[in-house]
């Protein structure tokens, strides 16, 4: 697991082979960069990716922002230049695609271990295959165990959607049990969880109101594909003042002594029991988690 809390609104992806958006993200107000070698990048441009992204997260170039490089696929012919690279440049974590089984992961952890991975290097697992979904309890159950550790699902609605056939329309009704399924098998096993991408970039009310789904649905934060899709992500994944406000009233009431022992007060007229204690906590460290501009 991580060893403090992040905020992880917004996750933007970068391409590798981009000299100029990977230098702007040295100013862009995400929480998360994604450094991508797969996707974003064309075979022909596969080395001079990796020798970029390198270069950039070895320099330290992004200040606090967490970093993270998605490698190519176990089954690609760059996956173990990628890991080895990635390891050497230590980012914060190494996001891997196309994992489906619970073999995958241990077949991630396996090359993360032979490149010399400390546990400071955090494993991200792409959730974007319909075997994943299916087995996504059983992967995030590995976040528990021995190895790299795994810290955060990512999940691939382009993917989910071309593979199965289902359409990301207005509301996203397919893939909502999908999602569901992620959050909950991130949250059994203490994982972090980010919800896939939007990809209008003209329509601006669309994308809230997947950012404001997505918060529904209990994600942490939203992948992106666009710089100026981050504040919206930033402002929707954040709690507000009010929620921060009624956070603190719950636990100072909770604090008090005459409620030390209770499992069931009441604040301002409503019942309050020891799972919104929790709760607030959560929010309170969300906040705190939250970087200010550098």
């Amino acid at each position: 697991m991580a060893a403090r809390p992040r905020a992880r609104r917004s996750a933007l992806y970068i391409p590798g082979s981009n000299a100029r958006a990977l230098d702007k993200g040295r100013s862009v107000s995400a929480d998360v960069l994604i450094l991508d070698l797969e996707d974003a990048v064309p075979a022909e441009q596969k080395e001079i990716a990796r020798a970029s992204v390198g270069a950039a997260v070895g320099a330290r170039a992004y200040g606090r922002r967490e970093v993270v490089i998605r490698v190519n696929g176990l089954e690609s012919p760059w996956i173990a230049r990628d890991i080895a690279a990635a390891v050497a440049c230590q980012p914060d974590a190494v996001l891997i695609p196309k994992l489906s089984r619970i073999e995958d992961i241990r077949r991630a952890r396996a090359a993360l271990h032979a490149a010399q991975a400390g546990s400071d290097i955090a494993l991200w697992a792409m959730i974007e295959t319909p075997l994943a979904v299916l087995n996504v309890a059983a992967i995030a159950a590995l976040g528990e165990g021995p190895g790299v550790p795994i810290e955060c699902l990512v999940v691939g609605t382009n993917d989910l959607a071309r593979e199965t056939g289902v359409r990301l329309k207005g509301g996203r009704t397919g893939v909502l049990p999908w999602l569901s399924q992620c959050v909950l098998a991130a949250r059994a096993h203490g994982l972090a969880v980010l919800d896939g991408t939007f990809n209008d970039l003209n329509d601006w009310e669309g994308f809230h109101a997947e950012c404001e789904q997505g918060r529904d649905l209990g994600m942490d934060g939203k992948t992106l594909i666009h710089p100026r899709q981050v504040q919206m992500a930033n402002d929707v994944f954040a709690p507000s003042a009010e929620e921060v406000a009624w956070a603190e009233k719950v636990l100072a009431a909770f604090n008090r002594p005459e409620n030390a022992t209770k499992a069931v007060i009441v604040v301002e007229g409503q019942m309050v029991e020891r799972l919104h204690e929790r709760m607030a906590h959560r929010v309170l460290e969300t906040v705190t988690a939250i970087l200010p501009p550098e």
